[in-house]
């Protein structure tokens, strides 16, 4: 009797419990149609227009801590754009001289210049491109980051604390385009380029931002006469000389190429400067006409 008890009191319990289940009046027995859709994971996009106290080389979330502009920082945000096509369905992040590298920086000089008002290497500026980490690849970003700032002299291009959008940066007689300098030389070798304003002593002078052609970084090395054949016509636009036979008696050059690795990365772009060794200038050749540089004899 004990056993049969026992057993009547757990069918007892259990028709209770089921009895409990049952479905209240006004309740449909689905327990999943009230439920909020979950959202959609989003992918972490940079914004434009950011500052930063340091800077980076690969995009990693826990570096990104924008700072007030108005405050002292290193870079700013220029552009974002996005990498797409068979660049964007690659497994990792782009590989330093790769296509997709090469087209993100085309990308950021066009729209860095369009932000600043000319060529940021008409400037003291530094410009890097930056994409997302191997984590953030893998989880969906397809973003690069074009990151300017300012830096503080052709001879030390490492960038320093400003305050301060770089927006329009190179528009008017800004402070940060290249202008006047005096170079130190020995033996046909560029050791410094001080800059120094227009109006005091000086045998060199910027013109401009020469394209090289797309050759191997081994062949620009090689090719002297070429690169200053190239800055010779900037230095013809830039005086208002006639880009003839005479210019080579009227003045040298001095320009700087990227290092190896910008080159690989799709910078093939030359600073060329005006350069006199025989005369000591206190003003700016700009369009000041071929009496400004008499033929040397």
């Amino acid at each position: 009797m004990r056993r049969w008890w026992t057993a009547l009191a757990v069918g007892s319990a259990a028709a209770l419990v089921l009895a409990g289940c049952g479905t209240p009046t006004g309740v449909d027995g689905d327990l999943t149609d009230e439920w909020p859709t979950l959202p959609v994971p989003r992918v972490f996009v940079p914004t434009e227009g950011a500052c930063h106290a340091g800077v980076q080389d690969v995009g990693y979330l826990s570096g990104w801590n924008p700072v007030d502009c108005a405050g002292t920082h290193h870079t700013e945000t220029m552009h974002v754009g996005t990498l797409t096509g068979a660049s964007g369905r690659s497994a990792a992040p782009p590989a330093a001289g790769s296509p997709a590298v090469r087209a993100a920086r085309t990308e950021c000089d066009r729209e860095v210049r369009r932000e600043i008002g000319a060529d940021w290497r008409a400037g003291r500026l530094g410009l890097t491109v930056v994409f997302p980490s191997p984590p953030g690849w893998t989880g969906g970003a397809r973003w690069f980051r074009c990151e300017l700032g300012e830096i503080k002299g052709i001879d030390e291009p490492g960038i320093r604390p400003r305050t301060g959008s770089l927006r329009g940066a190179l528009t008017g007689d800004s402070a940060l385009r290249l202008g006047c300098f005096d170079p130190k030389v020995s033996r046909d070798d560029v050791r410094a380029m001080s800059p120094v304003p227009c109006t005091a002593r000086h045998h060199a002078e910027f013109v401009g931002v020469w394209q090289a052609p797309d050759v191997s970084y081994a062949e620009f090395q090689r090719s002297g006469d070429r690169i200053h054949r190239g800055c010779l016509d900037l230095i013809a636009r830039h005086t208002g000389v006639p880009n003839d036979g005479d210019l080579k008696f009227r003045a040298g050059s001095i320009y700087y190429g990227p290092a190896e690795r910008d080159w690989r990365n799709g910078n093939h772009t030359v600073q060329c400067f005006l350069w006199l060794t025989d005369r000591t200038l206190t003003r700016s050749l700009r369009n000041t006409g071929p009496r400004s540089l008499p033929l040397r004899k």
